[in-house]
């Protein structure tokens, strides 16, 4: 089953999309950084006040269910040892989950200043949460490359 995301093509599915997702949260951080630098207040009705709202509901999205995902993408691939990646899914799972839940508090607010993205810029768990989609969609391009000796 899949969703569209208010304001955008993004359609998000409970199996693939990988890539999908890790661009999705990508966007919305580096939209976030130029947010973050206009000063705006949240007072104001602007394009990018919408648009902030949009890419925070895409992020929302993106990380729902992200942990499962991967795992099926290890599962599928018949990746080994299992330990390694089971332990490396259950960090990505929290951060998920940590960057979801501040995502989701700013999304509450009735304005969105540029201070409080600021702040969700700053927040450790969505920068480690970019890292940890960058690590493992980087090994998981590895191991579907050529045999390793």
């Amino acid at each position: 089953m899949s969703r569209p995301v208010e304001g955008s093509t993004l359609r998000l599915t409970s199996k693939g999309g990988l890539k999908e997702r890790i661009d999705a949260v990508e966007a919305a951080y580096e939209f976030m950084l130029a947010y973050a630098a206009q000063g705006v207040t949240g007072e104001e009705a602007s394009s990018s006040g919408t648009e902030i709202r949009v890419q925070l509901k895409r992020s929302d999205c993106a990380l729902e269910g992200l942990a499962g995902l991967v795992k099926e993408l290890v599962t599928a691939r018949g990746l080994e040892p299992t330990q390694p990646y089971s332990s490396f899914i259950d960090v990505l799972d929290r951060d998920a989950r940590s960057a979801q839940a501040a995502i989701q508090l700013v999304l509450a607010q009735r304005a969105i200043s540029s201070q409080l993205v600021d702040n969700l810029n700053a927040l450790i768990h969505l920068r480690a949460l970019l890292t940890d989609l960058f690590l493992i969609d980087e090994v998981l391009k590895q191991a579907s490359g050529p045999e390793r000796e």
